[in-house]
């Protein structure tokens, strides 16, 4: 959670806003509240059947609730500049490997960074590697992500990659909103 806040606090001081699921707990809500106290600008992006579940955020900047998870990806994706997956469950997995595929099928140039705090994602790139080991994550299909170790790094890295890369129209459009 310390990890977290931080993370909220140092988006909202690079001029990066938030785009995330729109719930008010776990690490996502910890971020989202510390992004909103200093003053950053966040999208929340919630499917209906989860506005209780998941206590949707109140306060957010901007609010949009979805008719199901397939349209909340796709309005998150649609938004992002790019992609931190924070330590987390099942739902955080499912959707840093759907982006992972996406890059790989050269669907998008997003920056995806792993924030492998204490280590967590350990067993994930050991998994990944051991693919490439065996051939099934191919030359010309390689996984492109970056693997922080500290939540102070996730910012700097986003940077880094957001200038390396070209921008769309979109991107433009959410200058700020990250």
């Amino acid at each position: 959670a310390e990890a977290a806040r931080g993370l909220g606090d140092a988006m909202a001081a690079g001029g990066m806003g938030l785009v995330y699921g729109g719930g008010g707990v776990g690490l996502m809500g910890t971020i989202a509240r510390a992004v909103l106290a200093a003053g950053g600008h966040v999208t929340g992006i919630i499917p209906d059947f989860l506005v209780s579940k998941e206590r949707m955020l109140d306060g957010v900047s901007e609010l949009m609730v979805t008719t199901n998870m397939h349209e909340r990806k796709m309005a998150m994706f649609e938004r992002a500049t790019g992609f931190v997956a924070l330590p987390g469950g099942i739902g955080t997995l499912e959707e840093l490997i759907e982006q992972l595929t996406w890059s790989q099928l050269g669907r998008h140039e997003k920056p995806i960074v792993l924030a492998n705090i204490d280590g967590f994602w350990n067993p994930l790139l050991g998994l990944l590697e051991h693919m490439r080991q065996e051939a099934f994550i191919r030359p010309g299909l390689e996984v492109r992500f970056i693997v922080v170790d500290e939540a102070r790094q996730i910012v700097p890295a986003l940077h880094k990659a957001l200038q390396g890369r070209k921008q769309t129209v979109a991107d433009r459009e959410l200058a700020g909103k990250f």
